[in-house]
């Protein structure tokens, strides 16, 4: 990958649509669009404002045929998505039409673009950050709205914001650990020992607020996974289109319906959920409903919550009970269905052989108890609490991860200090800390790390 050469590529998705888009950026972009674009006027590209869209036509500079009629937008570097010349080409969306003009572009001089290089050389440019490239990805794929926020904002630098403001505070600290160490004549009295540790206290405090958020935004990044699980005939698919509010799975009175599993997503005040309707659990000997049964059984260890029906109309079996024992040992809701007949199970019944369990009664005939659940779900994957975007919030693994070596370190580095440890100990393990937090940003991140992160871009982006 060199930056200097000029790289092109549709960034649009495949198949036909209204607009396919074909990229292209680098020194020799506006040269390279020269050569395919034509302007009714006869103007030259040279001459175009940047920031600009052009109307014209795709020419075969060969052949001299018109390939298509398109909208040419142009962005002189430094202002565009990569921080150098960039022209868009807009064309009419048909595959066979966007393959044709992104092949004159390479014919003209240009390279097929590897997956995220645009991105990638936003990021080595200097206009973005390796927090703001990831956070990319995380707007293209975002399921929710609330998802879809976070992500912006992490693109809009608010994340990195206070990383770098923790990496600013740690280097300031070890700064004055290094002088301590060069200029050894000049002890550290007890008062800049105390103010050095009541710093790095605060760098930790900092770090342990941004780890916090980590759970709840890895599940608003990916979802959660529930499992809709129980007997035939206790109502979980009817459940699953109340939940849906549309009806996704079939609903009959004949046990053995659903004989294999059923996904969708729900968005759920933000957090998608990636619920699971599974076959009803039953001794069978019908060799298809078996596996689905087995399938079935496999969630109680998949799924990360598992809401499991119980039918208030019937009393509790042997296998029933055999359920409740376990969903005693996993994350579950109970949800004891048709409490709209007559009781022959009462929620103190389930509670009887799970009683940590919170049981949620509902009738998906009526539609009483959903939203009950529903709070139940988030009580369960975020404490009830809301997630809220009006802060950093951390989203990726790597970034977790990151954070969490840079705390050990200042946590480790503290002890030194207390210790009253010589100080190159101290300044060994700021360091360490202020090397992982640079991992975040990018100011310390190695060639193969950045291969993995691009490479999980598509082509045009």
């Amino acid at each position: 990958m060199l930056l200097s050469d000029t790289i092109a590529a549709i960034a649009t998705p495949h198949g036909e649509g209204g607009i396919g888009i074909v990229r292209v950026s680098g020194s020799l972009a506006i040269a390279i669009a020269c050569k395919v674009f034509r302007s009714p006027q006869h103007a030259s590209l040279v001459d175009f404002p940047s920031h600009t869209l052009n109307y014209g036509h795709i020419v075969d500079p060969i052949e001299g045929n018109v390939i298509d009629e398109v909208m040419l937008g142009i962005m002189r570097a430094p202002k565009s998505y990569t921080a150098e010349d960039v022209v868009e080409f807009n064309c009419h969306g048909g595959s066979s039409t966007l393959s044709t003009v992104l092949d004159l572009t390479l014919q003209a001089g240009a390279r097929l673009a590897e997956p995220g290089e645009f991105t990638r050389r936003a990021f080595l440019n200097g206009r973005i950050d390796l927090a703001q490239a990831e956070a990319v990805v995380d707007l293209i794929r975002s399921k929710t709205d609330l998802a879809r926020q976070i992500a912006m904002d992490s693109l809009s630098g608010r994340l990195s914001r206070e990383v770098n403001s923790l990496n600013d505070r740690l280097a300031d600290l070890l700064a004055e650990v290094e002088a301590s160490i060069d200029f050894p004549e000049e002890e550290l009295d007890f008062l800049d020992l105390t103010a050095m540790r009541r710093t790095a206290q605060a760098i930790q405090d900092g770090l342990e607020q941004l780890i916090a958020t980590a759970s709840d935004g890895k599940i608003v990044r990916d979802g959660i996974n529930i499992a809709i699980l129980g007997k035939p005939n206790v109502g979980k698919s009817s459940l699953l289109n109340k939940l849906l509010k549309s009806t996704r799975a079939i609903v009959t009175e004949v046990p053995g319906t659903t004989r294999d599993t059923i996904q969708e997503t729900l968005n759920l005040r933000g957090i998608p959920v990636n619920l699971t309707d599974t076959a009803g659990i039953r001794r069978t000997e019908d060799i298809v409903e078996k596996q689905g049964v087995e399938r079935s059984k496999s969630y109680f260890d998949r799924a990360a919550l598992i809401l499991m029906v119980f039918d208030a109309s019937e009393q509790l079996t042997d296998l029933d009970i055999e359920l409740l024992r376990e969903a005693s040992s996993r994350h579950a809701i109970l949800v004891l269905n048709k409490v709209d007949l007559p009781f022959a199970t009462f929620p103190k019944d389930l509670k009887s052989h799970a009683p940590e369990k919170t049981v949620i009664q509902t009738s998906t005939l009526h539609g009483s108890g959903i939203e009950e659940l529903k709070s139940a779900v988030l009580r369960h994957v975020i404490g009830g609490e809301c997630v809220l975007a009006n802060s950093p919030i951390v989203t990726n693994v790597r970034h977790d991860d990151a954070l969490r070596r840079a705390q050990s370190s200042v946590s480790h580095a503290i002890e030194s200090l207390d210790a009253k440890m010589p100080p190159e100990f101290t300044a060994v393990d700021l360091r360490n800390s202020l090397d992982a937090i640079g991992e975040i940003v990018g100011n310390t991140t190695s060639e193969d790390i950045l291969d993995r992160i691009f490479s999980q871009f598509c082509i045009g982006k």
